[in-house]
């Protein structure tokens, strides 16, 4: 069995010696052009002159949870790709979502800025039941962030393609239904997969029907998010602000107006990273059920785009 590894930008060399130890008796190796044909590829954001040349692959594993740069590949619509399903990344949402909507439920960055002024101040409690947390998108992620905010006592709602049933949460489902989660909604949390029907789905129309005060957390892909319309939005009063973790272009550029918005937090696309070690697990096991013969979970429609 062949292993080859091709990433955009990080040395592949950790995780050629990683996966080696892994499967001891594979041959493992970093792509680059002309290298030998393989049996299954370990990627993120491969260059077109990959899938071309490596044309014997059975299955191509995409590090993290997003497949949308992947898709944009003219790709054989034969080839088994896989996603992860979690490989340590709910946890780690799960924690970020819930540090940015406590962070703004209790006003700590109205506290970060008296106290860097010298000013001992106090702000009115504010009530749970006036701040349903709504999760768009209820896939892996989504889901393990729904039931963290739960936790906290904080009203979850949220919203898939398909219709989901989880205890406490209060499901919608369906483009139908999607006026009604957002009017219903007053923090958004995006975790939607993006597809050519969610890009700019967070955009004038659907954030005008957040609820008064409402308060955006983008963790999912910078092309959900319509920037003109959030920035007036937020100018408007009908939007507090938000939290955003991703970006159209990344880095995000030393002249965007996001970098010094009062009301906008940024973060550099730290809110899930890939872990290594569990990525390498999650492969290894898929690897071994397939060649049993067994079905696997995470592979992915091509048409759907998830």
């Amino acid at each position: 069995m062949k292993i080859t590894i091709c990433f955009d930008s990080q040395p592949p060399e950790p995780w050629v010696q990683a996966v080696q130890q892994a499967f001891a008796d594979a041959e493992v190796y970093a792509w680059t052009p002309g290298a030998a044909q393989a049996d299954h590829a370990i990627v993120w954001a491969p260059p077109q002159q990959f899938i071309d040349e490596q044309t014997g692959l059975q299955t191509l594993f995409n590090l993290g949870a997003g497949v949308d740069a992947l898709l944009q590949l003219k790709l054989p619509p034969s080839l088994k790709v896989v996603r992860l399903d979690d490989a340590g990344m709910s946890v780690q949402m799960a924690e970020f979502v819930c540090h940015a909507v406590i962070r703004h439920f209790r006003e700590l960055d109205g506290y970060d800025a008296d106290t860097q002024a010298g000013k001992w101040t106090y702000r009115k409690p504010r009530s749970r039941t006036d701040f349903a947390v709504g999760v768009l998108g209820l896939g892996v992620l989504g889901e393990r962030v729904a039931k963290a905010l739960q936790v906290f006592d904080f009203s979850v709602n949220g919203y898939s393609r398909s219709p989901k049933d989880l205890p406490g949460i209060r499901c919608f489902s369906g483009a139908q239904a999607l006026p009604d989660f957002l009017a219903a909604t007053r923090v958004l949390v995006n975790l939607m997969p993006l597809t050519p029907e969610t890009e700019n789905i967070l955009n004038k129309d659907t954030l005008s029907q957040l609820q008064k005060g409402g308060y955006v957390i983008n963790v999912a892909r910078g092309k959900h998010l319509v920037d003109e319309d959030l920035l007036a939005l937020i100018d408007s009063g009908h939007l507090a602000g938000a939290a955003l973790d991703v970006f159209r272009t990344e880095p995000l550029p030393a002249d965007h107006v996001f970098w010094k918005h009062p009301k906008i937090t940024v973060t550099p696309h730290t809110s899930a990273r890939t872990l290594r070690q569990e990525s390498i697990a999650q492969i290894m096991g898929k690897i071994q059920a397939l060649q049993r013969g067994e079905s696997i979970n995470g592979v992915v429609d091509h048409q759907r785009g998830y």
